[in-house]
């Protein structure tokens, strides 16, 4: 098994800490998310430690590679951080010189998010699954890197958590992939009375669906790819619900064969 995370309210906090200090130049994005990583993954293993004291609990730090010429450099997608309203927003836009976009109904920080290309540490990670280590990786999408004439270098961005969870899930021959965040399906028209859940799609038909790009919008492509390149299954719903997901009880299954969109 192995546990991924996201780190996009810590990362922006932590940015916002870093850059108040101004006697010492701001940390970068990627060691930022690198100090992210260590932060939260520390939290995960020692409560999962203390609830599985017979089970190996292991943290890596985690590089993914990515694109130095990927377009989404000249277009920043990802939220982090607070929110603000708009007022908040502009005063710091001014100040700091930061992106910002709406989210709903409020305002948050916008950056890079390029597409991952390879798990630097893939490896390491198989090397630890097969020793029946539950792994703890690839936090906050892992921290995004270049490669270069003499090695790896980091990259100003924050890599969609989802999408990277899903090229580790493709790297590590995973038979399934499991998204657990605070809704308990993928939703048809969400927002709107004709609302409805989805229990079960193919990853073609998924795709053919409009989701917001800055929320289920990545999960879903996620699963879709996954499911279409491994033929393994992905789920998507509440973090209560887990077990419930992959067996097609709750949540939303995604699967190469299904009847059709029950919704």
């Amino acid at each position: 098994m192995v546990l991924v995370h996201g780190n996009g309210p810590q990362v922006g906090l932590l940015a916002l800490q870093n850059s108040a200090y101004a006697n010492v130049t701001p940390y970068p994005l990627d060691i930022l998310g690198a100090e992210s990583q260590g932060m939260i993954g520390y939290m995960l293993q020692q409560a999962l430690k203390n609830h599985l004291p017979e089970r190996e609990i292991s943290v890596l730090l985690t590089q993914v590679e990515v694109d130095a010429n990927d377009p989404a450099f000249l277009n920043p997608t990802k939220y982090i951080g607070p929110i603000y309203d708009e007022a908040q927003a502009r005063a710091l836009q001014a100040e700091k010189g930061w992106v910002f976009k709406a989210d709903g109904n409020a305002f948050r920080r916008v950056v890079p998010s390029p597409q991952p290309k390879r798990i630097v540490e893939n490896d390491a990670i198989r090397a630890l699954i097969s020793r029946d280590h539950l792994v703890i990786c690839n936090g906050g999408g892992g921290v995004p890197v270049v490669e270069k004439a003499d090695g790896y270098h980091g990259i100003e961005a924050v890599i969609d958590k989802d999408l990277s969870a899903a090229l580790l899930a493709s790297q590590i021959h995973a038979d399934a992939l499991l998204i657990l965040t605070d809704a308990d399906a993928v939703y048809l028209d969400w927002g709107k009375p004709t609302q409805r859940p989805l229990a079960q799609v193919t990853p073609e038909l998924l795709r053919e669906m409009q989701f917001d790009a800055g929320s289920m919008g990545p999960k879903v492509t996620a699963c879709a790819e996954f499911v279409s390149h491994c033929r393994g299954i992905a789920g998507i719903g509440s973090l209560a619900d887990g077990q419930a997901i992959l067996a097609g009880e709750k949540g939303t299954l995604i699967r190469c064969e299904t009847a059709d969109v029950d919704a």
